[in-house]
């Protein structure tokens, strides 16, 4: 099958990290992907097995996600939408694919409605449609009004084939975080976390008996990477290794780099995962793929929740992680040195955590899920030919 994914992460790269775990997983069974990505290049990602098509980027103007900026950091104008609007639809006839998987949308990214809109429509008219599907994680932002779940509900109820929820339903279902419907249940397909294959560790023991201190890709966390080097100087006795993510990395390494501190600050490192399972423990937020390393690792770890801008769903995260063991929750708005280093001592103490019971092949699962509908989209059309 040709497939195409596409996907825009405005603030860090979750979002686009999912989504070629997910395209990666369509290659590996021998399927073709094509990946159009509408955020910012996110060059630590590898893209390798897949084609990525770079729209005319944009990203968030910080948690202002209905405030979007261009590269120079000017509010995005109607000539630029109109132009990633074009590249969409464009490829998408030009590819004519077997299956069409919108991440997010329709459940978020409502500031690029018209962008979604032109695409599905452009499908529509394909002379044969693909089957549509939307992917979403464990756990969405909340509709902040009633009028947004119904939207949402229409659209997947008019243009779409099925929801692949990324989320194994022992751990958590769509309905803690969004209104799910009878119609809309009849669509969902839970398949499992989406994660790549558990890191084995890293072979010259990178990272052994440290505190791995990562924030994501984006500025949101400057202020637990601020924290983390103040608390290093209450914890000199473990050595304290800060992964600073995103393009301007060196920059603010610079910025937040303080002399008194025995932190030790660096660019985000391609090997975090596998230095996972030598850390002594980790300081993170709360994002997605962030959880599920944990989860795959075992590492004791404080999670520091992104909840700026009314966000709830890495706080949501971290509360159904919290009662297992080796990990504890501290509010972003709360934390300070003192706090953090006692986190950290309990949860270093505390006996490790079983990495059984959860299952992390929804990547794979997507594939099986896709190839049977499609089958299923494809013997409908036949016969309505007949």
């Amino acid at each position: 099958m040709k497939v195409l994914i596409v996907v825009t992460h405005l603030l860090g790269t979750g979002h686009l990290a999912r989504a070629l775990t997910l395209g990666r997983a369509f290659v590996a069974k021998g399927h073709s992907v094509t990946l159009a990505s509408g955020g910012f290049p996110a060059p630590q990602l590898s893209t390798a097995g897949l084609t990525l098509v770079q729209l005319p980027p944009l990203r968030s103007d910080g948690v202002d996600f209905a405030r979007l900026l261009c590269p120079d950091g000017t509010p995005v104008e109607e000539a630029y939408r109109a132009k990633r609007i074009t590249t969409l639809t464009t490829l998408l006839r030009d590819m004519a694919p077997d299956v069409l998987i919108t991440e997010l949308y329709p459940f978020g990214r409502r500031t690029l409605k018209a962008e979604f809109r032109a695409l599905l429509e452009a499908a529509h008219t394909l002379p044969e449609r693909p089957l549509i599907l939307s992917s979403i994680r464990d756990i969405l932002a909340p509709p902040s009004k009633p009028a947004k779940a119904e939207e949402a509900a229409e659209i997947i109820a008019r243009d779409y084939d099925g929801v692949l929820v990324h989320s194994d339903p022992k751990a958590t279902t769509l309905d803690i975080s969004w209104p799910v419907t009878p119609e809309l249940a009849a669509k969902l397909h839970y398949t499992g976390y989406v994660a790549p294959p558990a890191a084995a560790p890293h072979p010259e023991g990178l990272g052994k008996g440290e505190i791995l201190v990562s924030a994501g890709g984006g500025s949101v966390g400057d202020a637990l990477y601020a924290c983390a080097i103040a608390a290093a100087k209450l914890m000199p006795e473990t050595p304290w290794r800060l992964l600073v993510g995103g393009s301007d990395a060196a920059q603010r390494i610079d910025r937040l780099r303080d002399p008194a501190s025995p932190a030790r600050l660096e660019p985000a490192r391609p090997e975090f995962r596998a230095m996972l399972p030598h850390a002594a423990a980790s300081v993170s937020l709360c994002g997605y793929n962030t959880a599920l390393d944990l989860l795959q690792s075992g590492t004791p770890a404080v999670l520091v929740p992104f909840d700026a801008g009314k966000e709830v769903e890495q706080s949501l995260r971290a509360q159904s992680l919290a009662p297992l063991p080796g990990f504890a929750v501290e509010a972003a708005a709360s934390l300070t040195p003192d706090r953090l280093c006692a986190a950290l001592r309990k949860v270093m103490q505390q006996p490790q955590r079983s990495l059984d019971g959860f299952e992390f092949d929804g990547a794979a699962r997507s594939v099986e899920i896709a190839q049977t509908l499609h089958g299923e989209v494809r013997r409908k059309a036949r016969g309505r030919h007949l």
